[in-house]
């Protein structure tokens, strides 16, 4: 079995999407990228561009720059991502025992991904809905306030009066 992080490592966010780039795949199901390529060129009907897409210069020169590639060498053609779709189409295309294993737990790790996104957009609402319940309380307290300061000013106001009237010796 493969480290969660390892293959965790490999998930980029791209195009506002969770993706994996082709040679980490290959690397992961134990082939070549090449044929892994090639494998996916023989079945490119099965890879719509929401499962597969081919990264732009400026997409793979950002994504070169968060990891260390060397200089020479490397990759003649801008590589391949694969969505969560793609990496599940992956499965029928590749039919290795290994290939199998390693989708069910990319998989398992994209369902990880998606349920701890809608835990936190659950938390981001209930900690909206208390700010705005702070806000209410706050303006109201302002309010409060605002009412006694005008009682005050009425009571600062209010002149002494003469007395009208009758006034017993008593006093």
């Amino acid at each position: 079995m493969i480290p969660d992080e390892s293959v965790i490592n490999k998930i980029y966010h791209i195009r506002e999407q969770k993706v994996m780039l082709d040679s980490d795949l290959a690397e992961l199901y134990g082939v070549e990228t090449r044929v892994l390529n090639q494998a996916i060129s023989r079945n490119i009907d099965r890879f719509p561009s929401d499962f597969m897409f081919q990264l732009n210069e400026r997409e793979w020169s950002n994504l070169k720059s968060q990891f260390v590639i060397s200089s020479w060498g490397g990759r003649r053609k801008l590589p391949f991502v694969f969505t969560e779709h793609g990496v599940l189409m992956l499965s029928s295309v590749l039919n290795s025992t290994r290939a199998i294993q390693v989708n069910i737990q990319v998989m398992r790790i994209f369902t990880q991904f998606r349920k701890s996104l809608s835990d936190n957009s659950e938390l981001r609402k209930q900690i909206k809905d208390i700010r705005d319940q702070l806000h209410n309380n706050t303006q109201n307290i302002e309010l409060v306030f605002q009412y006694l300061d005008e009682l005050v000013e009425k009571k600062e106001e209010t002149k002494s009066r003469k007395r009208i009237g009758y006034i017993s010796d008593d006093l």
